[in-house]
């Protein structure tokens, strides 16, 4: 079966100033394109569409240094990004001073070819650190993009074959703070506090005003938060073929005093990779609400287990209906599973 995945890998530092200055002249068109929207909107009252603006950027790519089909994807980018936020105009690419934009360079299909070893691109050639041998696979479209640290990437779209998934069974997954994820079979991912960790160290460099140490070691925690949540989600993937995980919001949590444990641990970023590998590996992935999943035996079906804020120091309790022991983490994701597979509330009728 064929399917759509998306490769990054690194292209080598040697390149960058060519990249910088190409994302400036793709920063120039932008802005460009943002004077000339908001101007047709408030004089005319018109709306205008990528294929309206292709027209005014036609023919500039060999004076800026850009592919033409990279002058068409940021006209593409500008008229979904405005449809996006329902703005007349958008914020301004800077391509300097403290809120530098970060350096961007789409491309379409065709624009971008594998050859001797390396990416050509507008008649210049980059080399990369080739992670997936990429000369098996046909280019689509894609980009260039920066990172925080001025380290430069090659993004493309490629066709793939995708094996059966061989996953058996289905999974809950309770998320937490003590425990990143605990799973209904009673697997758990540690929270690994990669930023609380770090946080002395980040806080000399920032208090030194050493903003490269301060970028490098943001870096190092954002990597090592998606290693591990990586391997985490690869592994459920690969062994079940369905996973139901709670619906809990990170982004509410975030604005309360549990924000920075809320962020380090990173729900929605598992969530996502879970969402994004499912779907690729054709299994099942559900959100269901998680309301007394805590609190609710899930043996009986009784609501007898802790509550309120001084509940959540207990992390293991017996049920007094039917007397069974349970881990708070392990029966609320036993619990999110029998939701996901709609267990009845009141019972099965007697016919």
């Amino acid at each position: 079966m064929k399917q759509t995945k998306t490769f990054k890998v690194r292209v080598r530092d040697k390149h960058a100033p060519l990249l910088r200055q190409m994302a400036r002249s793709v920063n120039f068109v932008w802005n460009y394109l943002n004077e000339l929207s908001c101007r047709a909107i408030r004089e005319r009252g018109l709306f205008l569409s990528a294929y309206d603006m292709d027209r005014y950027t036609k023919g500039s790519g060999k004076e800026l240094g850009l592919h033409s089909q990279t002058l068409q994807e940021v006209s593409r980018e500008y008229a979904t990004r405005r449809r996006q936020f329902k703005k007349a105009r958008l914020n301004w690419r800077r391509s300097g001073g403290v809120r530098r934009s970060l350096g961007w360079i789409p491309f379409k299909s065709g624009a971008v070819q594998w050859k001797s070893g390396q990416v050509c691109h507008n008649g210049h050639y980059f080399k990369i650190w080739d992670s997936y041998g990429l000369s098996q696979y046909s280019f689509r479209s894609g980009s260039f993009s920066e990172d925080a640290r001025g380290r430069w990437y090659f993004n493309v779209v490629v066709d793939v074959d995708v094996p059966p998934s061989r996953g058996q069974g289905a999974i809950g997954l309770d998320l937490g703070l003590k425990d990143v994820a605990t799973c209904s079979d009673g697997t758990k991912l540690e929270s690994g506090r990669f930023y609380c960790g770090l946080e002395a160290k980040l806080v000399t460099a920032q208090r030194s005003r050493n903003k490269q140490c301060a970028r490098t070691i943001h870096a190092r925690i954002a990597n090592r938060r998606k290693d591990a949540l990586h391997k985490f989600s690869r592994s459920l993937v690969n062994r079940h073929g369905t996973i139901i995980v709670g619906d809990v919001s990170p982004a509410k949590l975030a604005k309360t005093n549990m924000a920075k444990s809320v962020l380090d641990a990173g729900w929605g970023q598992l969530k996502t990779m879970l969402a994004y590998k499912c779907a690729h590996a054709g299994i099942v992935f559900k959100e269901v609400g998680e309301a007394y999943t805590t609190r609710t035996c899930s043996s009986c079906g009784s609501l007898g287990g802790p509550q309120g804020v001084n509940g959540l120091r207990i992390r293991e309790w017996t049920c007094c209906e039917c007397g069974v022991a349970h881990d708070r983490d392990v029966n609320a994701a036993r619990n999110i599973l029998a939701a996901g597979h709609g267990r009845p509330v009141v019972g099965i009728p007697v016919i």
